[in-house]
């Protein structure tokens, strides 16, 4: 790094729609250049679906595209080996083992920076370490991995305020729609980040669904302690960080009287998902919520998907008629 920027590849999939921000700043302050690949595209899924294997989940398949794209542009790849983001919650295991799945695809590859990331037990002493682990990587210790901390956080926390209760910015910024109609109806549609923010991927549901009149409100539009709260209500706490996110929104939307239905997204395959969904549902039919639950995978038809969200909306709409 003395010479030159180092080139730091950064997969613009999976963990990047919640951390990305944090991720970019920290590097580029540590004087990285990073290169985050393009939006997820045709040609950039069927690269992954040919590296992966056929067992892993379609967000997973379109990681290795990313990656795959990033392999011949960058000096480094920064792919964190995710155990636990908070506090007795876990990741998937198949995004733990990213590293080593894309070392054994991405043959020859560049090096990958595989920093662990496990705040299960110690939170504060985890962060620290993986923190100093991504610094190290590269090179860099000493005041100077405060400081680009320092900065990462400022943006991080401003990102996350601008979600948190702004569903038609959210809206317009990640669809480029916004419902128009006067009479337009809120619409909850939960799942993880990386399918509702990824236009192509989740097929841009919350744009579709913005068309046909709904008022999208997603979880990153609630407060984390709206989330929690609504999670009391379960007989366990559950395992899995983003399925608790997924189910404590849903929870919480279906105590809003406005809104009218909530919408699943989920993706082929995803164990986690086959649980969360099916207790939304439960939970959405014991308070007579209207419940869509959409399962993407590579083989989805985007013909199929329209009609059955053109059909659920005008049953919303029935619905506040009668």
């Amino acid at each position: 790094m003395k010479n030159k920027k180092w080139r730091l590849g950064v997969p613009r999939a999976l963990f990047y729609y919640y951390y990305g921000p944090w991720w970019e700043t920290f590097f580029e302050t540590l004087g990285a250049e990073v290169i985050v690949s393009p939006p997820t595209c045709r040609e950039i899924m069927d690269l992954g679906v040919s590296l992966a294997v056929a067992e892993a989940c379609l967000p997973v398949k379109v990681y290795y595209g990313h990656a795959a794209w990033l392999a011949p542009r960058v000096d480094t790849l920064f792919v964190p080996r995710l155990i636990s983001v908070e506090k007795k919650s876990f990741i998937c295991p198949k995004l733990m083992g990213l590293p080593d799945m894309l070392r054994a695809a991405l043959k020859p590859g560049p090096p990958i920076i595989d920093t662990t990331v496990n705040l299960a037990r110690r939170p504060e002493e985890g962060l620290a370490a993986a923190v100093q682990g991504m610094a190290g990587a590269l090179g860099v210790k000493g005041y100077r991995v405060d400081l680009a901390t320092a900065a990462a956080e400022a943006r991080y926390r401003t990102w996350t305020c601008k979600l948190q209760g702004d569903t038609t910015g959210l809206a317009a910024r990640n669809t480029g729609q916004v419902g128009e109609r006067r009479d337009a109806l809120p619409v909850g549609i939960i799942g993880h980040g990386y399918l509702l923010y990824d236009r192509y991927l989740g097929m841009d549901i919350p744009g579709k669904v913005a068309s046909l009149g709904g008022q999208v409100i997603l979880p990153e539009n609630l407060a984390p302690l709206q989330v929690e709260t609504a999670c009391r209500q379960l007989p366990k706490r559950l395992y899995w960080t983003l399925g608790r996110k997924i189910l404590g929104a849903a929870l919480h939307l279906m105590e809003q009287e406005n809104v009218a239905g909530l919408i699943h997204l989920t993706a082929f395959g995803c164990g986690p998902d086959s649980l969360v969904g099916d207790l939304a549902e439960r939970y959405a039919r014991r308070r007579g919520k209207p419940f869509l639950l959409l399962t993407l995978d590579e083989h989805t038809g985007e013909a199929g998907l329209n009609t059955r969200l053109e059909a659920f909306m005008d049953m919303l709409y029935r619905r506040r008629s009668a």
